[in-house]
């Protein structure tokens, strides 16, 4: 790969940090200018997808084993410490590549749509092309530091983007609770780093995994630390118990942030550091166990929760806690390209579902105006007979839909059974993993059934929205149906990138990740099975996904539905669900308030106001004021005074001497 088609790959992240900085500059100088701004936010995007495209064709014909580095400066030269700032093209990068530039540029141009009438449109679109930027810096970078530079910056961005109508204090809150989130994973990625230094002496990715398997011992203690380390990273920005809390959360952005956020970008970072990192998880058996069996839990402790929410954008926010769970149990597994997959496939259809959302809701501003407010309009109980008035959102969405939910041939049908067939053919050697294969299943089952409740109660039966807002009701403008067409087609085909061996497919995406995942492969116990087991899965895998549908069908009733305000209270075991198993309580009970109450009352009130305050800056101040008080006595500008003093302190001197 050399010439031209080289050079090109800095031009991609460059051309979105040239966004952020046009889109900012109109943001202070001309924010009414949104054609421009529209023109360049869309555009430097569609230019790096084209950018992309080049530098995959390019790579491919290249037919590399090896990774391309591309060394632009030395970056931190400190001692035997020798990081540049390098960015790196290989099978695993060029996945990503095209995956944030490709759905990111859709939900650009459905962000226009959306957008158009907001105020801030212009400082939107600039944080839009600041996150794609740290995200391609983030999947590019050819060391540890670079790619933590990405690392940090799409949680600036998320932050900025999830608290864009910070005048609220509910969306401030969540951008904040975001960032401190991710700042409790990202101190777990630091650690790893240190201790990869440490250990290898280097922080760049090919020197590191070079020298891992004879620097650290193989199931040994530190690097069992380096990747549980790791690993706490990826909870906080791919959202896993316990640090899962922030997702949900994030919906008080706009609805394509959310997409971003969740189906492109942020929070598939985890799963891309355990990918990137599969040597040294290979290393760490107990590692790797904790790694898919915190996906399955995750996979199946989600699903629970979204099956008693209403908002829309909050059933698919648990949604996709659940599908990266699914993730991590693929790359924790072992089945690194079975979980780059499902990263793939679900950017597709979870896009479509975040993005059709979108879609609903803006047909529901339209027609509550400003008769109800912004929760009114995403909750599902408001909604009901959309179908009639949406058509287009809703044929898409039902394939998005049933492509989460598993129904062949659809994209997510290809992924997910991939997954699963891995727990069960490491299950075989070791019976712990076919626990994490049964919590699979069994989340499998609750997604097609909550994600079918969410197409029901919104699409189907009764129309509860009101006679005078029924008449508002339309689809979107092209500009953002559009990318849901496009979406929609990825969604029902995007399993072609990887039909497996047992449908007679060439398993494109497996053989082309090979170069980068065969180091860690060759560590794990190979697990086979037959090929009637292997369809005895995909007929188990397929019935669930049947029966989660034919059950919300059959068991749900949109017509005995109400409206929100009118809905009774949840009680029993639906209550809890409804209040996420009261984790967040939880949380604020037994480390929020008491992190206050030491904050206020011992460290603010105690030490900082009465310690430190009044023992040392106001007691100095004190001790200043009485010493000036006792000297004015003496200072007194009476001459007889001085003379008596004077002769007192003289006759005091004789005493002293003669005695």
């Amino acid at each position: 790969m050399t010439g031209t088609a080289a050079d090109l790959i800095w031009i991609a992240p460059a051309l979105a940090l040239l966004g952020f900085v046009l889109n900012g500059t109109l943001a202070l100088v001309r924010p009414t200018a949104k054609t421009l701004v529209s023109i360049i936010g869309a555009g430097v995007l569609l230019a790096a997808f084209g950018v992309s495209v080049t530098v995959f064709r390019a790579f491919a014909d290249l037919h590399a084993d090896a990774p391309v580095v591309f060394r632009y400066w030395s970056w931190i030269p400190v001692g035997t410490l020798q990081v540049d700032f390098a960015l790196q093209v290989d099978q695993l990068s060029i996945v990503m590549l095209l995956i944030v530039t490709g759905v990111g540029s859709l939900i650009h141009l459905f962000s226009i749509g959306y957008m158009k009438d907001d105020p801030g449109y212009a400082r939107y679109f600039a944080y839009l092309n600041l996150f794609i930027f740290f995200m391609l810096v983030l999947v590019l970078g050819a060391n540890f530091p670079v790619m933590f530079v990405g690392w940090e910056g799409v949680g600036l961005c998320s932050y900025l983007l999830i608290g864009f109508w910070f005048s609220e204090k509910a969306n401030a809150d969540a951008g904040r609770k975001a960032f401190i989130m991710n700042r409790i994973g990202d101190f777990g990625f630091m650690v790893a780093m240190f201790m990869i230094f440490w250990s290898t002496g280097s922080l760049d990715f090919g020197a590191v995994f070079t020298h891992a398997p004879t620097a650290l011992v193989p199931g040994g203690g530190a690097i069992t630390a380096i990747t549980l380390f790791l690993f706490l990273g990826c909870t906080g920005k791919s959202a896993q118990i316990p640090l899962y809390t922030w997702l949900p959360d994030a919906m008080a952005g706009p609805t394509p942030v959310s997409a971003l956020i969740h189906a492109a970008t942020m929070v598939t970072a985890g799963v891309y550091l355990v990918a990137r990192c599969n040597v040294l998880f290979a290393m760490a058996p107990l590692s790797s166990a904790v790694v898919a069996g915190v996906g399955a839990l995750t996979a199946l402790f989600a699903a629970t929760i979204a099956l008693k929410q209403w908002d829309i954008k909050r059933v698919l926010a648990y949604s996709t806690i659940s599908q990266l769970g699914y993730m991590f149990l693929g790359v924790g597994t072992g089945a690194i390209s079975a979980g780059i997959f499902h990263l793939t496939t679900h950017a597709f259809f979870k896009a479509l579902l975040f993005l059709g959302s979108g879609s609903v809701i803006y047909a529901m501003h339209h027609a509550y105006h400003t008769t109800h407010s912004h929760e009114d309009a995403q909750d599902m109980r408001n909604m009901g007979g959309l179908a009639r008035y949406l058509p287009w959102t809703t044929a898409l969405m039902w394939i998005a839909t049933l492509a989460i939910a598993g129904i062949p041939p659809l994209s997510g049908f290809f992924s997910k059974d991939e997954i699963l067939t891995a727990a069960f053919a490491r299950g075989t050697t070791n019976p712990a993993w076919l626990v994490f294969w049964v919590f699979g299943l069994a989340a499998a089952l609750l997604t097609a059934f909550y994600m079918t409740r969410l197409m029901l109660y919104t699409f189907h039966g009764p129309n509860r929205t009101g006679e005078k807002e029924r008449e508002h009701l339309h689809e979107a403008p092209w500009i953002m149906t559009g990318p849901l067409l496009v979406l929609g087609i990825l969604s029902a085909a995007g399993g072609l990138l990887n039909v497996p061996e047992l449908y007679h497919g060439s398993a494109r995406l497996h053989q082309w990740l090979e170069p980068v995942t065969q180091p860690g492969a060759a560590m794990v116990p190979e697990a086979h099975l037959s090929t009637a087991t292997e369809w005895m899965l995909v007929g188990v895998a397929v019935l669930i996904a049947v029966l989660g549908i034919v059950g919300a069908w059959r068991l749900l009733n949109p017509a005995a539905l109400v409206p929100a305000r009118d809905a009774p209270a949840e009680r029993g075991f639906a209550r809890i669900l409804r209040h996420k198993w009261y984790v967040d309580e939880i949380y604020d009970a037994l480390i929020v308030r008491p992190l206050v109450w030491l904050s206020t009352e011992i460290l603010w009130k105690r030490i900082d106001q009465q310690a430190i305050d009044g023992a040392t800056v106001n007691g100095v101040a004190r001790g200043a004021r009485a010493l000036g008080w006792a000297n004015r006595w003496l200072q007194t500008g009476q001459v007889g005074v001085y003379v008596a003093v004077f002769v007192i302190g003289v006759l005091l001197i004789i005493w002293r001497s003669v005695g």
